[in-house]
């Protein structure tokens, strides 16, 4: 070859047109194009087309590059290009950019046979949406980076870049290495290839160091072709404040950088290339509830645990008290909640949903005994092929009410409350730990407990706790329920806090303050007389002292017989909901949604009729903001969708 510049980027590019799957963008003012390809080797051409007389590679060369990352997840790689024989999965010339490092690859060939060589250079950080400019140089067994113009890094190698390095029946694949593992998400103005010489004299005597341009394909200079009489555009690009009107788009790789305004949240959203992230909203405020849909369940529910699987959908499962008919998972269809699959569960308590790594699980907690006289808690894991959950770990348990799923250290764990076993309720509950090797749970500590009915597991920095719920102790709901903290590989006491037949503990964040409001059910002492009603008694938040080291009372709330609390947000206001399920009279009993109001804490806002109510779950969809309440006194729970303003 002579030695002009080979622009690699204009050879995708056929007759000045962007190929099919390269769109073209401007943003800070430059345009480049972003490689969204179907299909891995889309964007290709044979080498002979650029080493028209020569069928080797240079022995000395620069390759430069104008690009910008948007960001690169950890342990992730991504190519800029690569040269590749057809009939070998090795990488003959690369380039791929990491986190934090550029690797330039090669290969060395020998007569023995070849090998791959990686040059790598530390502290190279492209993740910041910056355009830059990157000068490779490279002549034997020096290799030298800039980027930007800075001062170059230096790296040279035992193996030298080969003197004869042939290119028959090779061709360059720009944003990837023939295959979906690691293809480039960015966007690319510039790569050039420039034979027998260092580039960087000629990129760096320009004005605007980060978009020197040596070799730019036509459709992304900066001056684009007038249009003849009323011709349109010969070279069309795209500006980042394109914004996709109506219904909610897909957001994948491919819409990266798109904008979409969404009418009635009257929002801004920006993708990231796998979600919507809102760059301007109009922030929402909660109005009335109203009621969406009445569940028909197979029987009176006791817990319900509303998930999201990826790419299948939006799921609630109920925890039901007779088998048969057992419990179900419902999912989201069409804006409702429609039977999907069912359980034989034996007076369920409630569900799980949990994953490790890429396996999906649903732990289901059963109270009582099945028709062998087995009592088991079963473990659910999800089944790609088939759609649904099959059985796939039971767990001895003894009337278990609650699961508990977490992850300490990067490594997962799994507590199951136990209530009783006969009629001894003082009982040690069990926490599992995840076995890799088996891909079993297996048992990790036992913890006593009184009767308990709730796990909740919350960090706070670099601390993990575990609270549990204890309820009864034989003769008494006035115990301590306790706080555990994670030192030196298990749970040790924390902090004791006197309840009144705990049924649920609930962690919550306000800014930087740190809250647990805990469930008081019913106040009852064999030993005491009794009081006008069991039933009607406070139940309590605490906030975490830092100073002191432990949680204080915060405020007390009047509430009958509560099971459970919810803790959700809409737009900047946050709320509790707690679910009332007796006065003391009558299971028909209005659950309380209350606002935080600052400085006067939580103040009750929206009174709403449930009957035995037993657990709250807050989900979001699209559409809107829902709550979905379970009653265990009737086959029917409800979802209510929060109304905005």
């Amino acid at each position: 070859t002579d030695l002009r510049p080979l622009d690699i980027l204009s050879e995708v590019v056929p007759a000045g047109r962007p190929a099919r799957g390269m769109r073209v963008f401007r943003v800070q003012g430059v345009r480049g194009f972003q490689l969204a390809a179907t299909r891995p080797g889309a964007l290709r051409f044979p080498a002979s087309r650029l080493f028209i007389h020569c069928d080797h590679f240079p022995e000395e060369f620069s390759i430069i590059v104008t690009l910008r990352v948007l960001s690169v997840p950890a342990k992730r790689n991504e190519y800029v290009f690569t040269l590749m024989a057809e009939e070998s999965p090795s990488v003959l010339v690369g380039l791929r950019y990491a986190p934090d490092k550029l690797h330039f690859l090669f290969w060395s060939q020998e007569r023995a046979g070849g090998w791959q060589t990686r040059v790598t250079f530390p502290n190279v950080s492209l993740s910041d949406s910056q355009w830059h400019t990157l000068v490779l140089a490279v002549s034997g067994q020096s290799f030298s980076l800039t980027v930007d113009c800075s001062i170059p890094k230096d790296v040279v190698v035992e193996a030298p870049f080969p003197a004869s390095l042939s290119v028959k029946r090779a061709s360059f694949y720009l944003g990837s290495r023939r295959r979906r593992k690691g293809l480039f998400t960015g966007l690319l103005r510039q790569l050039v290839l420039l034979p027998g010489a260092d580039a960087t004299p000629r990129i760096c005597a320009a004005r605007n160091l980060k978009v020197a341009t040596l070799s730019v394909p036509a459709v992304l200079q900066d001056l684009p072709a007038q249009p003849a009489n009323n011709e349109v555009l010969k070279y069309p690009y795209e500006t980042d404040t394109k914004v996709t009107l109506g219904s909610r788009p897909p957001c994948t790789r491919q819409e990266k950088a798109q904008f979409w305004f969404n009418a009635s949240r009257r929002g801004l959203y920006l993708c990231n290339g796998s979600a919507w992230i809102a760059m301007l909203e109009v922030k929402q405020r909660l109005d009335y509830v109203e009621e969406y849909q009445n569940l028909v369940t197979n029987s009176e529910t006791m817990g319900v645990e509303v998930f999201t699987i990826p790419k299948v959908g939006l799921f609630a499962a109920t925890a039901n008290r007779y088998t048969p008919p057992g419990s179900a998972i419902y999912k989201w269809t069409d804006g409702k909640f429609v039977p999907y699959q069912n359980f034989p569960t034996y007076q369920a308590q409630s569900w799980k949903y949990f994953t490790i790594g890429k396996k999906i699980f649903l732990a289901v907690a059963n109270f009582e005994e099945n028709d062998r006289g087995q009592e088991f808690s079963v473990i659910y894991k999800w089944s790609r092929r088939k759609e649904k959950f099959v059985t796939y770990q039971r767990i001895t348990t003894h009337s278990a009410r609650d699961w508990e799923a977490f992850v300490i250290e990067g490594e997962a764990f799994l507590a199951v409350v136990n209530h009783r076993e006969g009629n001894n309720h003082n009982i040690d509950s069990v926490i599992y730990r995840w076995n890799p090797r088996t891909g079993l749970f297996e048992t990790n500590q036992t913890i006593p407990t009184s009767g308990a009915y709730d796990w909740e597991f919350f960090t706070i920095g670099p601390y993990s706790f575990l609270a549990v719920a204890n309820t009864f102790n034989g003769t008494s709901t006035k115990i301590y329920s306790h706080i555990y903290i994670w030192l030196s590989g298990s749970f040790q006491l924390f902090q004791s806090i006197l309840t009144f037949g705990a049924a649920d503990w609930e962690v919550f964040h306000i800014g930087d303050r740190v809250f647990l409001a805990v469930a008081n059910s019913h106040s009852y002492d064999s030993g005491m007389p009794a009081p006008s009603n069991f039933y009607a008694i406070n139940s309590s938040i605490y906030e975490l002292n830092v100073t002191a080291q432990m949680f204080v009372k915060f405020q007390d709330l009047l509430t009958y017989s509560a099971l459970d609390w919810e803790f959700f947000s809409v737009g900047d206001d946050s709320f509790l909901v707690v679910a009332n399920s007796f006065d003391g009279f009558t299971f028909s009993v209005n659950s309380i949604i209350y606002r935080w109001q600052g400085y006067e804490g939580f103040v009750a806002a929206h009174h709403l009729p449930t009957v035995g109510c037993r657990d709250w779950e807050a989900f979001h969809t699209p559409e809107g903001s829902y709550l979905l309440y379970s009653s265990a006194k009737e086959p029917l729970s409800k979802v209510l969708k929060l109304k905005t303003t």
